[in-house]
């Protein structure tokens, strides 16, 4: 599951609030290098996770704890003056052992090396050429994709990446068209081009904001000998007395099986939340149901792939028939002159997970507390620290046919410098 999402709501929001301008991206170009920028990002996460109905004597790590950090260096060009613009766009990732071992190790951080130890080090690097028209952008190469139907993950020190093609035109206010199709997709500590055997990824999708408050999203893709999958959303803002909103926001995904997948991937999944906001306080409501023969299934498509309300620290509660309803509070200590720091706890229940004729009917639940920090101004402003806990617990049914019970906390630290 993946908790560092994209947000179809951003992308349509963004569009919808760009006016139509008198001159196009491209026209005011000022040069591949005048607009060029260099960053280094940076992430140390402490994770551990504590799975209290597994032990060393039953052959599996009934604890896991890995500390790591990962360095990001980004350049990105301008686009050459005139009609058609050539940029290129290059990264490096690097992770950092910090602290684990052999009977710890297994948590997403680090690859391992020949004796089943965590590597110290490691590195990818990676580029893109890229194509601008007018408010057109063409990139063919590595990158990371944040589509609701093709979603690199971004949930450890280091981030998926994908190799192929994304177009993305931005000509009408308000609207965004994407296309694209990947042939490689590398997992979070692997410098493999494509860790999971991707054949092929095509993609389509369009977002608009039909009004300030009221936006929607399709999306479509179709994943060579394993699925197609269709995406929609709807979020709608009704603004209410000063300082208080309500907001909707309706996700649902369709996924038929294609090819080589044993199970005959068959499911529908939607999830429905509501969010009254007054000030700094936010009670958010969610319900999230999943029918036919099958879960949920994404990964081979990226592992950012999930924009659904209940996919949460551990769990996605996306289970075949499962039914799950969430209650969320966030707190923005900013109205009582605390600016950047900010509190969130949630509890998300699932039941009438089908795993079988004659299994018993799978539960589960999880608790979520998080609070995050980050620095205003200064030296070091930016850096943000983060603190996630998380408590699981399912039925023995679920327990053995999905995820064991476990306790999975995270300490979080990112630093971004923007040197050029």
């Amino acid at each position: 599951m993946q908790v560092m999402k994209w947000s179809v709501i951003a992308l349509a929001v963004a569009a919808g609030t760009t006016q139509m301008a008198v001159a196009s991206s491209q026209s005011e170009s000022k040069g591949f290098i005048e607009d060029s920028s260099f960053n280094i990002f940076n992430r140390a996460l402490y994770h551990n996770r504590d799975f209290k109905n597994e032990t060393q004597a039953a052959g599996k790590p009934g604890y896991r704890e890995e500390f790591g950090l990962g360095i990001r260096l980004l350049a990105e060009s301008g686009f050459t003056q005139g009609t058609v613009g050539v940029g290129v766009d290059a990264h490096s990732l690097s992770s950092i052992k910090l602290d684990t071992g052999k009977g710890r190790r297994g948590l997403g951080q680090f690859d391992v090396d020949g004796d089943g130890s965590a590597e110290d080090t490691q590195t990818e690097v990676g580029g893109a050429i890229k194509f601008r028209i007018s408010d057109t952008v063409l990139k063919h190469g590595n990158q990371m994709v944040a589509s609701p139907v093709f979603s690199t993950d971004d949930s450890r020190i280091l981030p998926e990446v994908a190799t192929g093609t994304l177009l993305t035109s931005d000509e009408i206010a308000g609207l965004q068209l994407t296309a694209g199709r990947f042939t490689a997709l590398s997992s979070q500590v692997s410098t493999d081009r494509d860790t999971f055997g991707l054949e092929s990824a095509n993609i389509v999708g369009a977002s608009y904001s039909f009004t300030d408050n009221f936006s929607g999203a399709i999306h479509a893709s179709d994943v060579a000998d394993q699925f197609t999958k269709k995406y929609i959303n709807l979020n709608y803002n009704l603004p209410l007395a000063e300082s208080q909103s309500l907001n909707f926001d309706f996700n649902g995904y369709k996924t038929d099986d294609t090819g080589s997948n044993p199970n005959e991937i068959d499911n529908k999944i939607w999830s429905l939340a509501a969010a009254y906001n007054i000030g700094a306080h936010t009670l958010t409501l969610a319900h999230q149901r999943s029918s036919g023969d099958t879960g949920y299934v994404y990964g081979i498509d990226g592992n950012g792939t999930i924009w659904l309300s209940n996919s949460v620290q551990v769990s996605d509660f996306d289970q075949a028939d499962e039914r799950s309803w969430q209650v969320r509070y966030d707190l923005d200590m900013a109205s009582y002159g605390v600016p950047g720091l900010k509190f969130m706890t949630r509890y998300v229940t699932g039941d009438n997970v089908d795993h079988g004729v004659g299994v018993e009917e799978g539960k589960e639940h999880e608790w979520d507390l998080e609070g995050r920090y980050t620095i205003q101004e200064g030296a070091a402003k930016d850096l943000m620290v983060r603190v996630r806990s998380a408590i699981y617990r399912a039925n023995s049914s679920h327990n053995a046919n999905y995820a064991s019970d476990r306790n999975d906390f995270r300490v979080i630290v990112e630093y971004p410098l923007n040197v050029l």
